[in-house]
């Protein structure tokens, strides 16, 4: 095997073709210490990622404060490798140098597991094998531990690791999440097909995705994938699939009910509020603490997907203190060194026993001035606890009530708010938790008022709350300060003229008019979605019968927000979220395959015997 001396200290033994049980190779790269002569023999203790990304591609995460433009792979390698470590590589089926068809998530598991007995079988490696990586890097840690493979030794998975597809990442609540087509776009241009073919790539470029989003439902054939069959394949098979089967249940896609037989290992978990797995990384935090020893950890910080060196998110500030760098370490590439010492060296003063087990950053605090980048000044600390939910935080509810109001009593007489649901006049995405959506959808907290920059916007660009379609409750300004710490649900009694149908729920921090924000400035903490056909359960469609009233229940996001004196806590309640979503048809159609459309009649009912409510845990 050809070996190439990089720089100082390091070797690289390129394009190693790793094969899988079915005969595919996959292309990997390998990084060994090494002296003027070349590489040492070792052997040593081996971190490994597997990506789709492109194993010596440059990822935008990777980068910090003090150096904000993003390394390439090699140079992370190189970080590592002089500090006693190899480093492994290797790009996913069917992605840029690897051999066979790549079908988003799936095989990652048997993957992972050859690539992993391949590691251990080289005379470079100690036996001992942590595995890192973002995002579908992540999600490639958690099949594999799902297998419990011999010498996987610890994981460190940031803003990743499907507990549940079905559930988050691919659907929420039943609906589907479109950032899945902006991402097998923008893939299907770099695959190696499209690289190999000029027409084909020539053809994808000369599709405007915006344009498409506008012109949805999408049909097989007649979409902005259709230059690239394979990848229009998997996307239009994802999105089809509504209920949960098999398909979903397999490894790769859905870690719950796997916890038991995963592998016991140190695991460190992380994420960002405003980011699409930020319900993932608690679901997979409380499952392998159910059923091992771990050592589990679990950060959680106030950022977009990967922008953990930003003091940001969208159009809000959460004060200096709100990055990694400088708090959990001093900077990404530092706290994943202080891991792997511990759980692959065995340096036990590289991660003390008494790391807090749960690090999560409560937003809010700050003076709400707008500051130099015109964003307004939240603020924001770092809490410390042992569990998720944290320790001290107990259970609230708040009630829907008359009037929009959002009350702690319970109120007596009931009553009900109704609007009309147009599924060709969607409710903008403005933020949210959302990642992979260019050029069509950000992610982030920002004003929640409809602006050219947010798809489907209309002028004048009204606050959401001005909608006809979006239902208000607020509570009046609040005398003294709540922290809302975990996670966040909304059980509603609903009707509806149509069989089925969406409802969304929004929390969002209204901080009061000031010289800055004359107008005040509604921002979104999270959000949720449910297609009611599932208020029964995920594998099986339930519809509606016209006037009928059911209660439902609506997962949001997890958080960690003070609602600060003089700022109202609001819920806001409609029907969709686009482009974020997809849409319903209101006919109990298949989103896909549904060609007509309704305007649903959808009402919320309240109070007496049907006690809609918020429910969230305060500290």
């Amino acid at each position: 095997m050809n070996i190439e001396l990089l720089q100082t200290g390091v070797a690289r033994l390129p394009d190693a073709r790793v094969r899988m049980r079915d005969g595919v190779h996959l292309a990997t790269d390998v990084y060994l210490p090494a002296d003027e002569a070349g590489a040492l023999p070792g052997p040593w203790p081996v971190i490994l990622e597997r990506t789709p990304y492109g194993k010596r591609g440059t990822q935008v995460s990777e980068r910090s404060r003090s150096h904000p433009q993003p390394i390439d792979r090699a140079t992370v390698a190189a970080y590592f490798v002089r500090r006693g470590f190899a480093v492994v590589f290797q790009d996913c089926r069917g992605r840029h140098g690897s051999e066979g068809e790549f079908v988003k998530y799936i095989r990652e598991a048997d993957d992972g597991a050859d690539t992993l007995a391949w590691v251990r079988q080289q005379a470079w490696c100690n036996g001992r094998v942590g595995m890192m990586g973002l995002s579908y890097a992540a999600h490639t840690q958690m099949a594999l531990a799902c297998l419990n493979p011999p010498g996987l030794a610890c994981l460190f998975m940031d803003s990743g690791g499907f507990w549940n597809a079905h559930r988050a990442g691919i659907r929420q609540g039943g609906a589907f999440e479109l950032k899945q087509a902006t991402w097998a776009y923008r893939h299907a241009l770099q695959s190696p097909e499209a690289q190999r073919d000029p027409l084909m790539r020539a053809a994808l470029e000369a599709e405007d995705i915006r344009d498409w989003f506008g012109r949805m439902p999408w049909k097989p054939g007649h979409s902005p994938l259709r230059a690239h069959p394979d990848y229009e394949a998997y996307f239009f098979d994802q999105w089809r699939a509504m209920d949960f089967d098999a398909e979903w249940a397999q490894i790769g896609l859905c870690a719950e009910g796997r916890y038991h037989d995963a592998a016991d290992i140190p695991t460190f978990l992380m994420c960002g509020w405003y980011d699409p797995y930020a319900s993932t990384i608690p679901a997979n935090f409380n499952g392998l603490r159910q059923h091992h020893r771990g050592p589990h950890y679990m950060v959680m910080g106030p950022w977009t997907h990967g922008a953990r060196s930003d003091t940001f998110a969208g159009d809000v500030d959460f004060g200096p203190t709100a990055t990694l760098d400088g708090q959990l370490a001093d900077d990404y590439l530092a706290l994943r060194l202080a891991w792997f010492r511990r759980w692959l060296q065995d340096d036990a003063a590289a991660w003390p026993d008494d790391t807090p087990t749960v690090r999560y950053f409560r937003m809010g605090g700050g003076d709400g001035r707008r500051d130099i980048n015109a964003r307004i000044s939240h603020g924001g600390q770092w809490c410390a606890t042992e569990t998720w939910p944290p320790t001290q935080a107990t259970p609230v509810r708040l009630y829907l009530a008359e009037g929009g109001r959002l009350l702690l009593d319970a109120p007596m007489d009931a009553g009900e708010r109704t609007y009309t649901f147009d599924p060709r006049h969607p409710v903008p995405s403005i933020g949210g938790a959302i990642t992979s959506g260019a050029p069509v959808m950000e992610g982030g907290a920002y004003d929640q008022r409809e602006a050219p920059q947010f798809f489907g916007s209309r002028p004048p660009y009204l606050p959401t709350a001005s909608r006809p379609d979006v239902l208000v409750f607020e509570t009046e300004p609040l005398d003294s300060s709540m922290e809302i710490s975990g996670p966040v649900a909304v059980t509603l009694w609903v009707s509806s003229d149509c069989p089925d149908t969406d409802f969304t729920a929004k929390l969002v921090d209204v901080h009061p008019a000031s010289a800055d924000w004359p107008r005040g400035f509604a921002m979104n903490v999270c959000d949720g979605i449910l297609r009611v056909r599932y208020r029964n359960g995920w594998d099986h469609a339930e519809m509606m019968e016209p006037g009928v009233r059911y209660p439902i229940r609506i997962e949001l996001m997890p958080t960690s927000n003070l609602f600060d004196t003089g700022h109202r806590i609001r819920l806001e309640i409609s029907s969709s979220k686009f482009p974020h979503f997809d849409v319903n048809p209101n006919t109990g159609g298949n989103p896909v395959e549904e060609q007509s459309w309704r305007i649903a009649t959808n009402s919320v009912h309240f109070g007496g015997l049907t006690p809609s409510g918020l429910e969230v845990f305060v500290r």
